[in-house]
């Protein structure tokens, strides 16, 4: 059997009017192909009468060349292979976007004369040529996300956040949702899009419209301002109730990270004066290069054990104070001996100054280490969110029995901040402690106790209806009701006051098994809530795998798991959306501070796909950045947009 002719490879085979056709890949030109007319005609139009711009003629694009193949076993082989100037458009695209590359890189001399040496076969691209091949990259990437979000079947849980552009003073708001795949791997997607409330909720409403989500989404995480809530209460207004889960009663909850990072910076308001000397002297010895070779020469002299280097705190993120207050502790003898050697270091704080700072860190571990847990993209943070906040609380009201003045007065600022943003708690982030086959109902049973003393039975029955509620509405949304008892209805409240406890400083999993296996339940089943609590409790690991636990699983609670995939997707902080702008910066340069909006998105989103495919992160595996979107702050008409890159203004084509 004969091979078909290459030229097939450039064309298209269309019916127009009855008539077979074959359509030009490049010049959009149409042939006669029919089978006794032969191929002669479409090879000769593919080396001499192509027209399109920019394009090779094929007969230089399919010259043979030498390539080494590295084989499995780590041996090499040499083979020929055709050489194709579209792929190599393709790569050049990719070199470009992948390594954050001005666009006019390709008109470098330099470039283009090791492109020559390397295969004269290759074309110099122009600056808009190169623009033509990263939007086709981009769409050709987007495509495949759009494809894996119309394939899934579960909700999305939404974060966003706001960036300025200090090259353009223009506003971005990067929209980004986190989903539970088929194959149970929990993805993060990038929908990047500015700054009234009615225009960030009429971004982000056509944002979801695009990506067909609008009536998918399970809660939208956002941090705290009062633009935000304005923005949620319209797109209240904007989604249809029946498309909300459980009416929109769990549709908006606030960033974790920023609550913490409020309540901490409350609290340290109180030692800010012995803050402020070991930042001035922080500040200090890392001002000059000459200062820091001073000061790691005082440090090697000393053998102070410390291999970290000083670091400036930024004032509006607690975690960083708490970071330079670690590093600086370890190198007070440091500090000391180099206020003997420079008159001008004048603020070194005195021994009692760093005695209470090095207590404040043993108190604010716990919070640094919530900050941590809570930020992070890789796996879920819903189901970590009850136990550790409920830490948080009792760990205050500890601190504000203490017998050292100082601490009862920063346990008693943190206490008001706290009561001021989590006198209420998330009710579906319960759900997600309960869908957690290592707690379910007994961490409930465990902490209520300590929090709400004689008042816990009510409000751990309160729990029990919203489950049953929750339940009852994905039963109805799969057609599956069951005769499941359900509550008195608690989807109107579905809020748990705080009260004042005791207790340790971090969550002892061990003292929570033996309370576990001093209280388990007997429940007759009658749905799979209650088939699932009837379970024993399983043992808590420290390579526990929630979602392949659920996976497994799916099949003995398939309403409950359609329940985690939802629940366990949602993000407890705004994260993922501040990291999608880590690179706009470097993006944004000075000399590149006229890129237009749609150019901006085009480059950093199919950054984001392309490094996640070089790691493996497709869709067999956990961790994705999936898709962008981004909506510049000023209304874009859609028609033909300007670029002004390095070298001045450039049209698309």
């Amino acid at each position: 059997m004969r091979e078909p002719s290459y030229v097939w490879g450039h064309f298209t085979k269309v019916t127009i009017n009855g008539e077979l056709k074959a359509k030009c890949n490049h010049c959009q030109a149409k042939l006669v192909a029919s089978g006794h007319n032969g191929t002669s005609h479409l090879d000769r139009h593919l080396k001499k009468s192509c027209k399109a711009k920019g394009v090779p003629s094929v007969l230089d694009s399919l010259q043979k060349t030498l390539s080494v193949t590295r084989k499995d076993n780590g041996t090499s082989c040499i083979e020929t292979r055709e050489f194709d100037l579209i792929v190599a458009r393709q790569k050049i695209a990719t070199l470009v976007v992948k390594h954050e590359l001005p666009l006019n890189f390709v008109e470098y001399e330099a470039f283009r004369d090791l492109m020559s040496y390397a295969n004269p076969l290759v074309k110099n691209l122009s600056r808009n040529t190169l623009k033509s091949e990263i939007f086709k990259l981009y769409q050709a990437e987007k495509a495949k996300a759009m494809a894996l979000l119309e394939n899934n079947d579960s909700r999305v849980a939404i974060t966003t956040y706001m960036w300025t552009a200090s090259n353009q003073k223009k506003g971005y708001m990067v929209v980004t949702g986190h989903f539970v795949d088929k194959s149970w791997r929990l993805l993060f997607i990038y929908l990047p899009a500015p700054h009234t409330a009615e225009f960030l909720s009429e971004a982000f409403f056509k944002c979801m419209l695009d990506w067909n989500v609008d009536r998918r989404i399970s809660v939208v995480t956002l941090d705290n301002c009062s633009t935000n809530d304005a923005m949620v209460d319209r797109l209240m207004g904007l989604s249809p109730a029946d498309s909300m889960l459980m009416g929109g009663n769990f549709f908006h909850m606030r960033c974790v990270a920023h609550i913490l990072n409020l309540i901490v910076k409350d609290g340290m308001k109180v030692i800010e004066e012995w803050i402020k000397k070991i930042r001035d002297s922080v500040a200090y010895w890392t001002g000059t290069p000459k200062r820091v070779e001073t000061f790691e020469m005082a440090a090697r002299q000393l053998q102070v054990k410390c291999e970290k280097k000083l670091v400036l705190d930024c004032v509006t993120r607690w975690n960083s104070t708490y970071v330079m207050l670690d590093i600086a502790v370890k190198y007070k003898i440091v500090f000391s001996r180099l206020q003997q050697r420079d008159k001008h270091y004048t603020f070194l704080p005195t021994d009692g100054e760093w005695e209470m700072a090095e207590k404040m860190l043993e108190y604010l571990l716990l919070f640094y280490s919530m900050t941590e847990l809570f930020s992070g993209t890789q796996y879920p943070t819903s189901n970590l969110f009850f136990p550790m906040i409920c830490e948080m609380r009792i760990n205050l009201d500890e601190w504000d029995l203490s017998s050292v003045p100082v601490i009862r007065e920063m346990a008693g600022q943190m206490i008001m901040k706290f009561d001021k943003y989590w006198a209420q708690i998330h009710g579906i982030l319960v759900m997600a402690v309960i869908l957690d086959p290592r707690f379910k109902m007994q961490l409930v049973n465990y902490y209520f106790p300590q929090l709400y003393g004689e008042g816990a039975a009510n409000e751990i029955q309160r729990v029990r209806n919203l489950s049953n509620d929750l339940v009852k509405f994905y039963e109805i949304k799969s057609g599956n009701v069951s005769d499941a008892v359900v509550g008195e209805s608690s989807s109107a409240d579905v809020r748990f006051n705080f009260n004042l406890g005791t207790g340790c400083k971090f969550f002892d999993i061990k003292k929570f098994e033996a309370f576990a296996s001093q209280n388990s339940e007997t429940i007759v089943s009658k749905s799979d809530l209650e088939r699932y609590l009837e379970e024993p409790l399983i043992k808590s690991t420290s390579d526990f795998d929630i979602l392949n636990w659920w996976k497994v699983n799916q099949g003995k609670y398939p309403i409950l798991a359609q329940m985690a995939k939802d629940i366990l997707a949602i993000p407890v902080t705004t994260v993922a959306s501040e990291s999608a702008f880590s690179t706009g910066g470097r993006v944004l340069t000075p000399h590149r501070s006229r890129l237009h909006p749609m150019t901006l998105e085009a480059l950093m989103c199919t950054q984001h796909w392309l490094w996640a495919n070089s790691k493996g992160w497709n869709i067999n595996n956990v961790q994705n950045n999936w898709f962008s979107k981004i909506l510049e702050s000023e209304i874009f008409n859609g028609e033909e947009f300007v670029d002004e890159d390095e070298s001045g203004p450039q049209v698309l084509e």
